[in-house]
């Protein structure tokens, strides 16, 4: 049905809400990217199966349901978030969760559960000797402040109604009846809100830079190409929620009167492009979309164009050429964007956690949006937590939220105990901290006063069995490799800069090559053409500022105390555990391993080629890595 007027989105949102409200019982399979590879789709196969062949309750699959048994709704829902401990399944209206939820489970949920009110106890979260049978009471959520990501996980990813029942396009309908465009921007700029991809910068005086332009024909552009490794925040929106970042787009549109707009997303996305995909043709069938929007006479096309995964086309520039079919790189500026971006008109240029801000500033004003978070960066911030830490998964904090909350109150700290070592914020454009910054803001000024910044918002947890130097040699052969080589400082100089760290890494150091890396990466920095090149050395420079001694150790002593660099590993037999069984000798592969059975045996290190077998083999953890941290 079309919506012709906010009267109507009304009517849809109180009946839908209402429904929800009386289902008796709601299971949201989680259905994001990482619960699907990990078997959610069965679960949800074999929920669907009992609950048809259940004669105690009806399958709600929509508003028309019959009410005279107990209705029973089976949702896909978006990333919950809680990755690590995937796959994830929430009952409602109680706010069960269970965790690591596998096919074989399922019945036992729906006759303890769904049937009969009582917790299946073997798959809740259990954590220090605690259970948590609801989601709200689990450490790694209570601890969040969950905006942007507060429906993924708790609606159908693909029910236009049931977004609108949780306030969907409220915003639209407010700024199309109640606003004019000029209002729009002015309540934008005086939020702050800062754009979220990873410059920060402010996202009202963009729209404004863009409204004044005399051009009439004006482009709105979403930036779905998440292409950190480690990152997947904007992947779970588009997932989970697509309709706030819709509607966010739209406003956009509406603010700067532009009449067509584009999502540019990584074709490494298939299920967000699927979602998206439905999710816009269901806003156009219901008139939120397209022409005469709820009834008025602004008209909006939205179109999706997929990127083939070049890193480069998450900087602007090089983002519009790819939309209008040239290769992917960036230009000189000025002109900038928001005066000649897509086809050479003004173009809003923002990404997606940015657009999905818009709708709740609209409504809950820009006094409260400052409210949350210090005043130069307010609002929260979404980030992906992932590495050695106990709890990985996506998270919402408000900025200005401390390093340590998040790896310890919400991460619940590093894996197997062991001790921080750093972290690594903003992917290949970011930087490291270390153990003295975990009291550090996470927000755009304190990490940009420390040499860092937040990117897009990845956090790779490092415990003190990392390498930096193999962690630096990492995110610069991933920046070279992306390098577009259209600049000769980027091309020429990240290259020179990963053949001296591969050397380093490989054991063939020289004295004087910290100076040529930080010699290159000023060069790099000072001179390439866009930002992503600018900031392609910040991964080299931070680690040789907060680990000199390793770079050292590796360059002059030829040692690797992580154990990690492969060529510098010494592999050596502690005589004590060895039972002389033999087992190491006969699986390796050089005859390197010498000795009697029953005595203690020995590694020609002259002839090892550092495989690792003999540790893979022997059964009485005997053999170790010289010098290597434990």
């Amino acid at each position: 049905m079309r919506i012709e007027n906010r009267n109507q989105l009304n009517e849809i949102k109180d009946r839908m809400a209402s429904h929800m409200e009386g289902t008796t019982r709601r299971i949201l399979i989680c259905a994001g990217t990482g619960c699907l590879s990990g078997g959610s789709a069965k679960i949800y196969e074999k929920m669907m199966a009992l609950a048809e062949n259940c004669p105690k309750v009806e399958i709600e699959f929509g508003p028309e349901v019959a009410h005279g048994k107990d209705t029973v709704g089976i949702k896909k829902s978006g990333c919950h978030g809680f990755c690590e401990m995937g796959p994830l399944v929430r009952i409602e209206p109680a706010g069960i969760l269970y965790t690591k939820v596998k096919p074989e489970d399922c019945q036992e949920i729906f006759e303890k559960t769904v049937l009969g009110d009582e917790l299946v106890e073997r798959l809740l979260y259990k954590q220090d000797g605690v259970t948590y049978p609801t989601q709200d009471e689990i450490p790694f959520y209570k601890k969040q402040t969950r905006l942007v990501l507060k429906n993924c996980g708790h609606i159908d990813a693909e029910n236009i109604e049931e977004s609108i029942a949780r306030g969907g396009y409220q915003a639209l309908a407010k700024v199309l009846f109640d606003m004019t465009p000029a209002e729009v921007v002015d309540l934008v700029e005086e939020s702050n809100l800062r754009g979220r991809g990873g410059g920060g910068f402010q996202t009202g005086y963009k729209w404004r830079q863009v409204a004044r332009q005399k051009e009439t024909i004006r482009y709105v552009v979403c930036n779905g190409d998440e292409g950190d490794p480690g990152a997947f925040m904007d992947r779970s929106i588009m997932e989970g929620d697509p309709h706030k970042m819709i509607e966010g787009i739209i406003i956009a549109a509406y603010a700067v009167s532009a009449q067509e707009g584009y999502i540019y997303v990584r074709a490494e996305y298939p299920l967000a492009i699927e979602r998206l995909k439905n999710a816009i043709a269901q806003a156009e069938e219901r008139g939120l979309l397209g022409e005469h929007i709820l009834g008025t006479d602004f008209s909006f096309r939205l179109h999706i164009n997929r990127g083939a995964g070049a890193f480069v086309c998450g900087e602007g520039s090089a983002l519009t050429a790819s939309i209008e079919g040239k290769r992917g790189m960036p230009r000189v500026k000025p002109p900038r964007t928001v005066e000649q971006g897509l086809f050479e008109k003004p173009t809003v240029l923002n990404n997606v956690e940015t657009y999905a801000n818009v709708p709740m500033i609209i409504l809950n004003g820009a006094e409260w949006f400052k409210s949350i978070g210090p005043e130069g960066s307010p609002g929260t911030k979404a980030f992906a937590l992932t590495g050695s830490v106990k709890n990985t998964g996506l998270i919402e904090v408000p900025m200005g939220t401390s390093l340590r909350e998040v790896i310890y109150d919400i991460g619940g700290g590093i894996k197997d105990d062991q001790e921080f070592k750093a972290v690594q914020i903003g992917g290949p454009s970011g930087g490291c901290l270390i153990q003295t910054d975990l009291n550090i803001n996470l927000d755009f000024d304190s990490l940009k006063k420390r040499g860092a910044m937040i990117g897009s918002g990845g956090l790779v947890v490092m415990d003190r069995h990392t390498c930096m130097v193999e962690v630096a040699r990492f995110f610069m052969n991933f920046t070279q490799r992306e390098s577009c080589g259209k600049c000769v400082p980027c091309r020429e100089g990240t290259k020179r800069m990963l053949d001296i760290l591969e050397r380093i890494v490989d054991g063939k150091g020289q004295e004087g090559d910290m100076e040529q890396l930080a010699t290159l990466a000023d060069m790099i920095q000072n001179t390439a053409l866009c930002g992503l090149g600018k900031s392609a050395p910040l991964p080299v420079v931070s680690t040789m500022q907060a680990f000199p001694e390793e770079y050292k150790e590796h360059i002059f002593e030829k040692k690797c105390r992580a154990g990690v660099c492969q060529s510098m590993r010494t592999y050596v037999i502690d005589k004590e555990k060895c039972k002389g069984c033999s087992k190491c000798a006969r699986n390796c592969p050089v005859e390197a391993i010498h000795g009697e059975v029953r005595k203690p045996f020995t590694i020609d290190s002259s002839v090892c080629i550092k495989c690792g077998s003999c540790v893979e083999n022997c059964p009485f953890g005997a053999i170790s890595i010289a010098g290597q941290e434990v």
